[in-house]
């Protein structure tokens, strides 16, 4: 086995903070697995669980209920839950996202609202960005907010849809991206927070039934003259949505190649495991040379990979991760473990195509890494126009 360098952000604390989830994933989701993936989502309770754990909100501050840690904390626990493939919830959207977009542009009052319930679990939080003719082009955004006044407050009446929702199911907490003004573009849209539970007007559609991701719930989600407390806009100015997406969205992408990082280090595991002890003309798969040079490209890839993302996640605990750079690792590692995985479903032969093993599941899981998050190819266009305005 080849020893791998510990990062310099990783510490004490976030070595035990990995050790605990790890053993919360052993215990709470890989025995549901098979069920949650024949329903498509985890258990409600599973939520409550993770949070009596102190597995949610860990970046945030202790004062607004979270586990007060940084990025870092969140990191480990993707990467623990990428490496067991421990489905069931997407804890990336509501505690590495939603809960720092809360964080960074929310009123105290919101925050003291919302934070500790996401951190306890209370609250499942969702970020409704795509929409049925606007996938990562968030500027073509449909869905309306429109200001009304009435004797109970000002409200948003809120009409739209939004498709491919992660956590969809279970959300009741809702960060909708949405119009609120009359300007075309980027410009005019504002994010709304929407409070579920019982809500008027909010309709959640079927479970989508995904390639891949069996347990996680993804969703539907419409708003029919929905009514929404304008006090619930995200912050205090009206049309900043746009400028809130784009500041926060490379930490959503970063936390997109952590996942792959620790995805492709579980596929040469298996993979190395099973070479060692699978036979073919009499001799070790591990034996063929084919073999052997297949899985010194993988170990490579892995190791280019582990080492640029080490790289960003350092840059965003201290605050100078870049829009260029985290487009950058979303799109090379999601490439990457699309070429590891493939190469490793390979290297099983006819048992790499079969569910009941981990790497046909990874197979399937994987591949829409290249897409969410926004696609590959939107990613090169950011990295383009960095280097564009960097020569002028």
């Amino acid at each position: 086995m080849i020893a791998q360098p510990k990062p310099a952000w990783m510490d004490s604390d976030l070595e035990q903070l990995a050790d605990t989830a790890n053993r919360f994933f052993d215990r709470e989701c890989l025995p549901n697995d098979a069920r949650w993936r024949e329903q498509r989502r985890a258990d409600r309770e599973l939520w409550t669980t993770a949070g009596a754990a102190g597995l949610l909100c860990a970046s945030i501050p202790e004062q607004y209920g979270g586990g007060g840690g940084h990025f870092g904390h969140e990191v480990v626990l993707t990467q623990s839950h990428a490496y067991k493939m421990a489905g069931g919830f997407s804890n990336s959207v509501h505690s590495g996202i939603v809960a720092h977009y809360i964080l960074r542009y929310a009123t105290e009052a919101q925050k003291l609202r919302w934070l500790p319930k996401m951190a306890s679990g209370e609250m499942v939080a969702a970020i409704a960005m795509t929409e049925p003719g606007a996938g990562t082009d968030l500027q073509a955004i449909r869905t309306s907010a429109k200001r009304v006044k009435g004797e109970d407050g000002d409200h948003y009446v809120i009409n739209g849809a939004k498709t491919f929702i992660t956590n969809g199911y279970h959300a009741n907490l809702v960060c909708i991206v949405a119009r609120t003004g009359p300007e075309q573009g980027g410009k005019g849209i504002s994010l709304v927070m929407a409070e579920t539970d019982g809500l008027a007007g909010y309709r959640r559609g079927k479970l989508l039934d995904k390639v891949g991701q069996h347990t996680i719930d993804t969703a539907e989600l419409f708003f029919d003259d929905m009514r929404v407390p304008c006090h619930q806009l995200l912050g205090t100015e009206e049309g900043r949505g746009f400028v809130q997406l784009m500041e926060q969205l490379p930490r959503e992408r970063l936390i997109i190649a952590v996942g792959g990082v620790a995805t492709m280090q579980r596929a040469i595991d298996e993979t190395l495991a099973y070479v060692q002890q699978r036979h073919i003309f009499g001799k070790p798969l591990m034996a063929m040379q084919n073999t052997r040079f297949k899985l010194a490209e993988c170990q490579t890839k892995l190791t280019i990979a582990r080492s640029f993302v080490d790289d960003c996640i350092g840059r965003a605990i201290d605050g100078t991760l870049d829009v260029a750079t985290a487009s950058m690792a979303k799109w090379w590692v999601s490439e990457m473990v699309g070429q590891v995985v493939d190469e490793c479903v390979q290297l099983h032969g006819g048992y790499g195509y079969m569910n009941e093993y981990p790497i046909a599941r990874l197979y399937a899981d994987t591949r829409v890494g290249r897409i969410y998050g926004g696609s590959n190819e939107v990613m090169k266009e950011l990295i383009a126009r960095a280097m564009e305005g960097g020569r002028r």
